[in-house]
């Protein structure tokens, strides 16, 4: 079921909105929905899945380059594995 909803926003806003939902070839009232599924989405699953003190504290120990590409690490990895 689809309801009709009124938001009172900046006119700046409004512009830049309709600039980028024109640029990605999306709807203004999609991009809006999908924004606000994704973060009330994301507070469901939060609840639902907490971290464990062991990842938690695993979070940070490796410290990557900012330009790693894991995948292709992981084809050279592979290449390799299977020669």
């Amino acid at each position: 079921m689809e309801t009709k909803l009124t938001l009172r926003l900046n006119d700046n806003v409004i512009e830049r909105a309709k600039e980028y939902a024109f640029n990605h070839k999306i709807s203004l009232s999609k991009m809006i929905e999908s924004y606000l599924d994704s973060i009330t989405r994301q507070k469901l699953l939060d609840q639902k899945f907490s971290i464990t003190p062991l990842v938690d504290s695993l979070i940070g120990v490796i410290d990557l380059q900012t330009a790693f590409d894991y995948k292709k690490e992981y084809r050279d990895y592979l290449d390799n594995k299977y020669k």
